[in-house]
């Protein structure tokens, strides 16, 4: 959009100088010559608000249809969120870790149904149910394990919070007398602190502590090995053959005190989600896994036994679980910088001035390690 700007002349005049100039795009123009290529590449006109002459999206896109031509490359639905998911980090100054962040990536974390508001996604009769990728932690960029697909209800009303602020809210809608805020109720929020909890650094007594009131979506990393924990066992019971699997997750326990705890917490948790097993539909019974944990008494067994263990002993119990096959989906673990690698934490989520190409700068945080979220292909790491 144009800005006209009335100026006085140098020499006395009656008449008005009219000044147009147009909108400056983002600062990265690099970047925004390569999304308008990768436009062009899978034959996708970019969005109308990027086609004024200086937009460097505009001139990549032209580039590469002068290149291209006819001969692009098929767009699918995945295809397309990734365009206009890049698009609208560019235009907002974030970083996008484009190396690890591509259509099949998308593609892996995409779900049917939101995980905060439990509505079908893409309802053509309700705007707010349309698919849409959040930032889990809203200070780091759109990279691997930050992502969650959800309604765009929830994310709209998730917003900038984090762990700390939705936990918040919940305290106050348990209070009262509002009940809903931003669109959402107490229970809906619950699920988005939980959420936010698994990209938390929590002190290890805290996040054994917290139920899991909604399970780990794919690919989504987890900060604290006890809630790494907390999903290889949930999980179990998703598949067929629990019961032997978790007899030898009790085995490799170091002690009989957190054995007989740890038989306790199952005995809590499985009555609560048989009859949604028995069913075979994997959605209802996700919820059913879900909802168990909303139970005082599964909380309150899972907590002993969870915090007689030291994060270290957790970490250990994923990683020998995984090795002997135990985990029901596959178990990715980061040693280090690797863990929030492209994140751009150190610019809160945003490019930096040196950002170029596909290749973005790695954050640079204590060595630590981070549990990968169970995913659906074993040959791929997050």
């Amino acid at each position: 959009m144009a800005q006209m700007i009335a100026a006085r002349s140098a020499q006395p005049s009656n008449s008005a100088q009219i000044s147009l100039e147009m909108d400056c795009p983002p600062a990265n123009t690099s970047l925004g010559f390569e999304l308008g290529w990768d436009h062009a590449h899978h034959g996708v006109t970019p969005p109308v608000e990027h086609l004024f002459a200086a937009s460097p999206l505009r001139q990549g896109w032209q580039s590469g249809q002068a290149t291209f031509g006819r001969r692009t490359l098929k767009a699918g639905r995945h295809v397309r969120l990734w365009l206009k998911l890049r698009t609208h980090a560019w235009s907002r100054g974030r970083s996008f870790e484009d190396v690890q962040i591509t259509p099949n990536y998308l593609q892996q974390i995409d779900v049917e149904f939101c995980p905060i508001t439990r509505v079908a996604l893409d309802q053509a009769t309700a705007d707010d149910s349309h698919r849409s990728v959040d930032r889990v932690r809203d200070d780091a960029a759109y990279a691997a394990g930050n992502l969650v697909m959800m309604s765009r209800r929830a994310n709209a009303a998730k917003n900038r919070h984090d762990w700390q602020s939705a936990s918040a809210l919940v305290a106050s809608l348990s209070r009262g007398p509002f009940e809903r805020i931003a669109g959402l109720g107490v229970n809906e929020w619950r699920r988005i602190a939980t959420l936010c909890s698994y990209v938390t650094e929590l002190p290890h007594a805290q996040a054994a502590a917290l139920p899991m009131l909604v399970l780990p979506p794919n690919r989504l990393r987890l900060f604290n090995p006890i809630q790494a924990l907390q999903a290889l066992v949930t999980r179990q019971l998703a598949t067929p053959g629990w019961s032997q699997r978790l007899g030898c997750v009790e085995a490799l326990l170091p002690s009989a005190e957190l054995k007989r705890d740890f038989n306790a917490f199952v005995l809590a948790l499985v009555p609560r989600v048989l009859q949604a097993s028995k069913q075979g539909e994997t959605q209802a019974l996700r919820w059913a896994l879900e909802d168990a944990w909303a139970t005082p008494l599964v909380q309150r067994r899972w907590t002993q036994f969870a915090q007689a263990l030291t994060a270290e002993q957790a970490e250990q119990l994923v990683a020998r679980a995984a090795a002997k096959d135990l985990s029901p989906l596959h178990v990715q673990q980061h040693v280090g910088d690797s863990a929030t690698e492209g994140w751009a934490l150190e610019l809160g989520g945003f490019q930096g001035a040196a950002t170029t190409g596909r290749h973005l700068p790695a954050a640079r945080l204590k060595p630590r390690r981070v549990a990968g979220a169970a995913h659906r292909v074993p040959d791929q790491c997050h």
